[in-house]
């Protein structure tokens, strides 16, 4: 039997495609981690309704988890550094790989298929981009206060209502997670493809987990701006 080979198609070799799978297992592995914290962030965040102390002291707590095994502030030290760790893993992973199939398909065929996944995979990687810009603003906000309307030396509630009382400001955080809901509703659905736990029967039951869990969760964010911004909470 004879293999014949279309015109610029290349054979992968079996290194490279355990390199690839690893690269999309550490995309998964991690943005399921991700996925995890921005639940238990978001909950946090929900604290604001229950008022000013709650909240206040939701955000001592964090602070002084360990406290007086260890210093204060040193778990959460050990946490932001894991994040940190898995933020960069992650967006190595998926550079990585982009540029492996870029290397892999130089001149590229145009189908619906590759138009649907090149842009798919464009928005991913864009998404991905904005939202870590948006992190270090969130950061630089909210967590530490320096490019707050309050400052640095006010407290946690008090940055929150001054930051989302301003409709620019707002408008920024809005923008920024409804990208971060289209880049997690596409990433959910490429990890269960990763992870094998997806198949053509699965597909549409997946994408529709993926669809809600992301409307769901970037609601639950959503949903603290906009009561700031509209009085219900101050």
């Amino acid at each position: 039997m004879v293999t014949v080979t279309q015109p610029g198609q290349r054979r992968t070799p079996k290194a490279a495609k355990t390199n690839s799978v690893a690269k999309k297992a550490v995309v998964a592995v991690t943005g399921i981690i991700m996925v995890l914290y921005l639940i238990a962030h978001m909950i946090g965040n929900l604290k604001v309704f229950a008022g000013r102390e709650s909240f206040n002291g939701y955000s001592e707590w964090i602070r002084t988890i360990g406290e007086p095994v260890v210093p204060a502030q040193t778990t959460l030290t050990i946490i932001r550094i894991a994040l940190l760790t898995v933020v960069i893993a992650h967006g190595w992973a998926v550079v990585s790989l982009w540029r492996q199939a870029k290397r892999a398909r130089p001149q590229g065929y145009v189908t619906k298929k590759a138009v649907a996944q090149s842009y798919a995979s464009r928005t991913m990687r864009w998404g991905g981009v904005i939202v870590g810009l948006f992190i270090v603003y969130h950061i630089l906000d909210l967590t530490m206060g320096v490019v707050n309307p309050e400052g640095p030396s006010t407290t946690p509630y008090d940055r929150l209502i001054a930051g989302f009382s301003n409709p620019f400001i707002t408008a920024v955080y809005v923008v920024a997670l409804v990208l971060l809901g289209m880049h997690l509703r596409h990433g959910i659905w490429s990890a269960t493809q990763t992870l094998g736990q997806s198949n053509k029967r699965r597909e549409k039951t997946v994408n529709l987990f993926a669809l809600v869990f992301s409307v769901v969760l970037i609601g639950g964010y959503l949903v603290v701006p906009f009561s700031v911004l509209f009085g219900l909470v101050g």
